[in-house]
């Protein structure tokens, strides 16, 4: 079996970026099922219905959130109603949704969880760790468990792997936008990448317009984020395989496309 994650999706952009590729990318490398990180979808910061409902039609599976997920407040009318997008597992403030779920796909049972890391993050959420060892102990058990661990640190993604390295089949890191080189399996055997990377604007600075940026950081104006419009897109992901027998990840690979959106 072959799982695509695609890395924090943002704004029209990265929306335009994949209804162009992932059929595409999905007969190239013989996908099974595709999980996203859509956390930024919507003008690069939440996810209203409609961008979500697009991004379905478009061929993924799932979708996971972050940091962002309450950022336009119609989700709450939603995510309750599907299985098809998880928010943050670790959340202490009640939310509709759950954060983790499982997912049937071709006989093989697919669990997908996503959470909030707690280094240089403005959300004040429950321990990951403690979650994550919550739900692998008292959750129905499955073939395949992805987490989707979106944090800032890379010291804190790192230690979520090796903790919890050989009790789930992969962490992928999301959050930062920019795709790390370190795809790898861990001894025991878990897949693991620090950050998937971004599918969104490509010449700005992490989606967002350069000069809006390096106003913000140099002079400390306070401008509003605006996305990046130069029409190059970058998408970013991995692909994971796994081995049909053992249901063990064998392989992490990362791509990475640019391309002009039309």
């Amino acid at each position: 079996m072959r799982i695509l994650f695609i890395g924090d999706v943002v704004g029209s952009f990265g929306r335009m970026m994949i209804k162009q590729n992932l059929t595409k990318i999905k007969q190239d490398y013989h996908i099974d099922f595709v999980i996203a990180n859509a956390e930024n979808a919507t003008h690069g910061k939440g996810l209203i219905r409609k961008h979500f409902e697009e991004l379905l039609h478009m061929g993924i599976d799932v979708m996971t959130l972050g940091n962002h997920y309450q950022a336009q407040g119609a989700i709450r009318d939603y995510i309750a109603d599907t299985i098809s997008l998880i928010r943050p597992a670790n959340l202490k403030k009640p939310f509709p949704g759950v954060g983790t779920t499982i997912y049937q796909q071709d006989g093989v049972s697919i669990r997908v969880t996503n959470l909030l890391g707690q280094a240089f993050m403005n959300e004040d959420v429950n321990n990951p760790f403690d979650i994550l060892d919550s739900i692998i102990k008292k959750s129905e058990q499955t073939d395949i468990h992805i987490v989707d661990f979106h944090a800032e640190a890379t010291g804190e993604k790192y230690a979520i792997g090796y903790a919890f390295d050989g009790k789930v089949t992969a962490v992928i890191g999301t959050h930062t936008h920019v795709q790390t080189a370190d795809a790898r399996l861990l001894p025991l055997g878990t897949a693991y990448i620090t950050d998937v990377g971004m599918t969104g604007p490509n010449q700005g600075i992490l989606g967002v317009k350069k000069e809006t940026i390096i106003a913000r950081l140099w002079k400390q104006e306070k401008q509003v984020f605006e996305l990046a419009d130069d029409g190059e897109v970058q998408l970013n992901a991995v692909i994971l395989t796994i081995d049909s027998q053992t249901k063990k990840a064998i392989k992490i690979e990362p791509i990475c496309l640019i391309d002009k959106v039309k």
